[in-house]
């Protein structure tokens, strides 16, 4: 199965990992490389990750890493990555289902 990243999820990692490197630049790198690795698995287990508790669909799951949600969709052919969250914040169920 074939792992697509959403233009926001990156984004989203990419914000996080800034935030990370205010405190130590090393590792924010270090947490970047441990999300895509921890994506991989995907491929060929693509419900590994537990359903999304606020949407309750199968194919909305997500992976927890640390403090951090990567909330991914599970199609036909591939893997969505759609977002990445702090499992602090409300996840607004409009930028995963949009």
């Amino acid at each position: 199965m074939k792992i697509v990243w959403s233009p926001l999820a990156v984004d989203r990692v990419f914000e996080i990992a800034e935030y990370i490197a205010l405190d130590k630049p090393s590792a924010a790198a270090d947490w970047v490389d441990t999300v895509f690795e921890s994506v991989k698995r995907l491929k060929e287990f693509p419900r590994s990750g537990r359903v999304i508790s606020e949407i309750q669909l199968d194919e909305f799951r997500e992976i927890i890493l640390d403090n951090y949600r990567i909330i991914y969709r599970i199609e036909e052919k591939q893997v969505s990555i759609l977002t990445v969250r702090s499992g602090r914040e409300i996840l607004p169920v409009d930028e995963v289902l949009a």
